[in-house]
């Protein structure tokens, strides 16, 4: 198989190349990425050196570079290209447009031109929106997102569906719940905590601190779309999710326990606009027609996910630099305390 995976350099994407190319050794994968500031080609450094691993540094909304691409034999195209980061989005929405929405059409359309043979759209539970303390996500729940990222997903979900009830284009989503895990660019929750922890500073909590996901570790998202890709029907929507649900303190206090550092290093800051409750997934969909079941239950995962990073400085400290952090400091440090 010859399977184009966008946004490869990115968190999620670089860990699904890897686990691909172990797991497929006779796969030709290309990854197709812009290198925006959460692109990081050093997450695949250890896969340079593969004769079946290939990095192309272009753009999905670029048509002419797409069509470039699968003019030359590609079987499938594992979409994870996204901007998204939910405080960005409400900073800057035009980019989340850009790449979420125009960068998905131009894909789908060369997708039909070309005759790709499976097109997987990745995209995330945020589309659903807000839950109360009680029910799940299912595949059949109405599609309510609250900030500009996840209206962005949720359009190109339903372009891409568009296409294979228009065109028979065999199309096929994935809504994930929260992942971590190594490589994680940190301004997210876990990785961003991490490493103010092991630095002393500041751990900035939303509003009270009870905002509820579901979380996934990131190999485990990796092996479903992997399930996904080769057995998922048509046409079909597939949730994927950790079975973890926990408090955003929950998660802030075990990362905190784990390095024995103390409480007071919470900081309770603003709540930032149209924050979503409480995500949680029904998965039956995917364990029922796939067999899917997370390996990794939240505690190991996050034990391993510190461990990373504990032993991966260098990675992270290169980029908690320059551009990132004039941004973390204007997004957390200068918000007003709560």
């Amino acid at each position: 198989m010859k399977l184009l995976v966008t946004g490869g350099a990115g968190f999620i994407g670089s860990n699904f190349i890897r686990y691909m190319l172990g797991k497929y050794p006779d796969y030709e994968i290309i990854n197709f990425d812009k290198l925006t500031y959460a692109g990081n080609l050093d997450n695949l450094a250890d896969a340079e050196s593969n004769p079946n691993y290939h990095f192309i540094k272009k753009d999905i909304a670029d048509s002419k570079a797409v069509e470039g691409i699968l003019s030359d034999g590609v079987n499938a195209i594992v979409n994870f290209a996204a901007e998204t980061h939910v405080d960005r989005s409400l900073m800057n929405a035009s980019e989340f447009i850009l790449t979420n929405v125009l960068g998905t059409q131009v894909l789908l359309g060369a997708a039909l031109k070309y005759g790709i043979e499976k097109f997987i759209q990745i995209s995330t539970d945020e589309v659903y929106g807000s839950l109360d303390s009680e029910g799940y996500f299912t595949e059949d729940t109405p599609l309510a997102p609250n900030s500009p990222y996840s209206a962005s997903k949720a359009s190109a979900d339903m372009l891409a569906l568009s296409y294979h009830k228009s065109f028979g284009l065999p199309v096929t989503i994935t809504r994930c719940s929260n992942n971590y895990g190594p490589y994680q660019f940190p301004e997210k929750l876990i990785p961003l905590f991490i490493a103010n922890a092991m630095e002393d500073k500041p751990l900035p909590i939303y509003g009270d601190g009870k905002y509820i996901r579901d979380w996934i570790y990131v190999e485990d998202h990796c092996r479903a779309v992997d399930l996904v890709l080769h057995k998922g029907r048509d046409g079909e929507i597939y949730n994927i999710g950790g079975g973890n649900e926990r408090e955003n303190l929950w998660i802030t206090e075990f990362i905190l326990d784990y390095f024995h550092k103390p409480k007071s290093l919470i900081t309770y800051v603003k709540d930032r606009p149209g924050h979503d409750r409480r995500y949680a997934i029904d998965a039956t969909k995917i364990k029922a027609e796939l067999e899917f079941e997370p390996a990794v239950d939240l505690e190991t995962g996050l034990e391993k996910t510190i461990q990373w990073y504990e032993n991966n400085r260098p990675w992270w400290e290169k980029i908690r630099t320059g551009e990132y952090i004039e941004y973390y400091e204007k997004q957390y440090l200068q918000r007003e305390k709560i």
